[in-house]
């Protein structure tokens, strides 16, 4: 059985004041500090101390400029040094930690413009004042459908014709944003509920670039805009409509809400990611997926030998401030879908961490992990149902992490080299295929200004659908980034199935604890492959990458409690809540 360890204790939260807000009784600094040039988050120790924390941030120089309340956390600028330090002397304060990116979609960053993720894209080389109705609740399939080996491989094609999603079913994605007008996003897509909580950043702090030039007023994206992706891919494989176009999603009647909190270049601020948290969880979302994990430590770790005081804080901020919010969305009825991670490691028994930390680029080091007191966040965060990933075979991905003590449940990930009895080994078929927003399939050079896709986006597999003035285009991916939403999208017609009417907000509702176990119990059971060591090296991989399987058919740490089954989920569920 999965158990989730907490390093940290963790206070009980209030209500949420969005992002962007002025926090009530803070007081300028005075007129001799230094410059505030520098931006920090502030955890409280407990969300009820904040007169007393706004007055420790101004002693140490701070001027707090925003709060979310719900998990007790102060956006302050300051100057650039000793302001961590000094700040978290107070009793009334957790720690700080800098707002630059802690967080990205797992895979390296082009230096572009705009960019998109690809865990390895070894094909090239190697809501609303008004509930909306329920929408039919069966669905067909799409004409791209058949490049979809994950969608059957969950069993989403034959569970459609019995439920295909609820349009009162609201599914967040937490991640670098959703091109809400793609053809097959469009129709789910919920405008009014979506918000964007990032802010571009042109250049990284060694003034390299990073998020690329700033497109939009105030370097602030729109709502339904994603120049990384990897969050319309992530949408796509959720929720795309099956209306007769492109591709159809796991749960193709939900409706889908982005929740942005990742950078384009694929890096997460530790604000913007707990703002999206909270706020999903107020406005009535069932579902929150989160393909991504926080750095700019791979791991997170209460004590780290080699780090200095202020990397130590930041990193027991860190900690603290994501337990916080996963607890207030639970609470709030939120079930919490996240990516095992791509490093092909045992979590429950991590290797040195050599990548940490990450931001800036070349400043990483040997660390040493201490399973007890060190997290990958936020999968191994509370109430976190953490995804392996599979190939076509249903063998497990050779870059995706699992372990007895993490992997809660497996599904289709994608894998380039999966060679175990399938025909496609090394071809764009054993990936997934999801939707691709134009402006990034254009940046990426897979299109060109006609929109026509070139000899780099037909080496790399790019699909286009066209009908009428309607254009749509699709791009193979995988990792565990891509798993997470077919366990998303089953957890969605979960609640369509058996959720009952919200009282307090528009929608359906199910408690997330509800939605976990009918997830377990139908889950297809998969025992270790034999041998229970598995070698990954002929097809092309390191000894590191071999792989340990622990456990039994009931549950182990490859495929947790099973394959996630959408048939099984819809129509065996009942037995369970």
């Amino acid at each position: 059985m999965r158990t989730t360890r907490t390093v940290m204790a963790v206070a009980a939260t209030v209500s949420l004041i969005a992002a962007g807000t002025s926090a009530a009784g803070a007081a300028p600094a005075s007129a001799g500090s230094q410059q505030k040039d520098t931006e920090y988050t502030v955890l409280l120790e407990q969300p009820g101390n904040r007169d007393y924390a706004i007055d420790a941030v101004q002693k140490a120089g701070g001027e707090v400029v925003r709060a979310n309340d719900a998990v007790g956390l102060l956006t302050v600028k300051a100057p650039a040094n000793g302001f961590v330090e000094k700040v978290s002397a107070s009793d009334a304060v957790v720690g700080a930690a800098r707002s630059k990116p802690i967080g990205h979609a797992p895979a390296a960053r082009k230096a572009e413009a705009t960019k998109r993720d690809n865990v390895e894209k070894e094909n090239k080389s190697e809501q609303a004042a008004k509930a909306p109705a329920a929408s039919k609740a069966t669905a067909g399939m799409d004409p791209l459908d058949g490049d979809l080996w994950g969608l059957n491989l969950v069993r989403s094609n034959i569970a459609r014709a019995k439920q295909a999603g609820d349009k009162r079913v609201y599914v967040g994605i937490l991640d670098t944003g959703v091109d809400g007008s793609h053809p097959d996003i469009a129709p789910n897509f919920n405008n009014e509920l979506s918000r964007n909580f990032t802010v571009d950043i042109p250049n990284d702090s060694d003034g390299g670039v990073f998020d690329g030039p700033c497109e939009f007023r105030g370097c602030v994206d729109p709502n339904n805009w994603d120049d990384g992706g990897h969050g319309t891919h992530v949408a796509g494989t959720i929720g795309a409509a099956a209306n007769g176009f492109g591709i159809s999603g796991v749960a193709p009647g939900v409706s889908l809400v982005n929740i942005r909190g990742g950078q384009d270049a694929g890096s997460f601020f530790l604000q913007p990611v707990v703002d999206a948290l909270t706020y999903g969880a107020d406005v009535g979302l069932d579902v929150i997926n989160m393909s991504f994990y926080v750095d700019p430590w791979y791991m997170n770790c209460i004590n780290d030998p080699t780090a200095s005081p202020e990397e130590q804080l930041e990193q027991q901020t860190i900690i603290a401030s994501v337990q916080r919010a996963l607890n207030y969305a639970h609470r709030k009825g939120v079930t919490l879908i996240g990516a095992g991670g791509n490093n092909h490691e045992d979590l429950g028994k991590p290797r040195q961490d050599t990548v940490s930390p990450n931001y800036p680029p070349g400043h990483n080091r040997p660390r040493p992990i201490d399973n007890a007191t060190c997290l990958n966040l936020p999968t191994e965060g509370n109430h976190v149902i953490s995804v392996s990933a599979l190939g076509p075979s249903t063998a497990k991905a050779d870059y995706s992490n699992y372990g007895l003590e993490q992997t809660s449940i497996s599904a289709p990930g994608g894998w380039f080299r999966d060679g175990l009895g399938t025909p496609w080994y090394r071809t764009n078929e054993n990936l997934i295929l999801s939707t691709y927003p134009r402006n990034v399939a254009l940046t990426d050079g897979a299109i060109d200004e006609a929109g026509n896709i070139t000899p780099a986006g037909l080496a790399a597999g790019v699909k286009k659908a066209v009908d009428g003035d309607k254009v749509g285009y699709y791009q193979f991916l995988q990792g565990t980034s891509m798993a997470a939403p077919h366990a998303s999208g089953v957890a969605a017609l979960i609640v369509s199935q058996y959720g009952k009417k919200d009282k307090g907000r528009p929608g359906l509702t199910l408690s997330p604890d509800k939605v976990e176990k009918v997830l377990y119990k139908t889950a297809i059971q998969r025992a270790c492959p034999s041998p229970r060591l598995v070698d990954y090296t002929p097809v092309g991989r390191p000894a590191e990458f071999n792989a340990l399987c622990e456990g039994d058919a009931k549950f182990n740490g490859f495929y947790g409690h099973g394959i996630v089954d959408a048939y099984g989920a819809v129509t065996r569920g009942g037995q369970f809540i």
